[in-house]
């Protein structure tokens, strides 16, 4: 099996360290692996007989990704695979959320997300293969109350990849999205902003924040599992990997139910939607 390189971001904590930790235990892998810090990464050291690259890296600066992704094609002269992993949450109300902390969520989820896919797209075309690993979420498809900007950067996710997938498809480059539920991962506690209602008529959603913050490291979702499957996906089911990857019981029985929701509405609306469009000419 020829070696694959594969660029993970935000691989410090959670899902990000959980796949560079199983990544860098597999014969026929090189890693890059980035963090803002480079000295978190030390945890990959006892695995690393040379085919490991750890860079620093914050996906809002356009300078180290330039940096980080010509290191990578400099050291290993590919990148075969990059997983778009780094990421931050909010909690907040949408009338009370702050501005500034929320366009900078967005600075990281979504045009993070886009800087690195353009730095990287060049050599998969280059290359004539590879495979773009986008960390969306349930909250891709399926919206709470409290999240509406963690959502907005996650539904722009969804859009930007299924368009991606579409535009580079015929070049050997696929597109797969991943949408997780709850995790034993730092999104809840850490990684998240959490803003308290303020406003009395809000006050219904403090404890809906709060339950998260203590779930956190509490929920079903295993990260190494999580891990093993994506690594599974891309390396044996090339050919039939899925555009979205539900993970966890709880995201795919959502996801499930929300389409099916959609699917009876629409048709629900059917005659209505119809009669929107100027009536066809008929045929002499």
């Amino acid at each position: 099996m020829t070696d694959k390189t594969w660029f993970v971001t935000g691989t410090s904590t959670g899902f990000g360290r959980s796949l560079a930790t199983y990544l860098a235990q597999q014969p026929a892998v090189k890693l890059v692996a980035t963090a803002r810090k480079v000295d978190q990464l030390d945890y990959l050291d006892k695995y690393d007989h040379g085919q490991i690259l750890k860079t620093s890296l914050d996906v809002t600066n356009g300078d180290e990704i330039t940096a980080s992704v010509e290191q990578a094609d400099e050291k290993f002269g590919s990148i075969d695979v990059l997983v778009n992993n780094a990421g931050i949450g909010y909690f907040g109300t949408f009338e009370e959320s702050n501005r500034q902390s929320v366009e900078y969520m967005f600075s990281v989820n979504v045009w993070g997300l886009v800087d690195m896919t353009r730095a990287v797209l060049p050599i998969m075309r280059r290359q004539k293969a590879g495979v773009i690993v986008n960390f969306s979420s349930i909250g891709g498809l399926y919206s709470f109350p409290t999240l509406s900007f963690y959502h907005g950067t996650k539904y722009a996710v969804e859009g930007i990849s299924e368009s991606l997938s579409k535009e580079v498809s015929d070049l050997g480059i696929k597109v797969m999205l991943i949408e997780p539920s709850g995790f034993r991962t730092d999104w809840a506690g850490r990684s998240s902003q959490k803003v308290i209602p303020q406003v009395e008529d809000y006050d219904q959603f403090g404890d809906f924040i709060k339950e998260n913050a203590e779930g956190a490291h509490h929920e079903a979702g295993d990260p190494e599992k999580a891990a093993e499957i994506i690594y599974d996906q891309v390396s044996h089911h090339i050919d039939t990997l899925p555009l979205r990857l539900p993970l966890g019981k709880f995201a795919s029985d959502t996801a499930i139910q929300k389409y099916r929701d959609n699917l009876t509405q629409f048709e629900a609306l059917r005659e209505i939607s119809v009669s929107a469009d100027r009536p066809e000419k008929s045929e002499d």
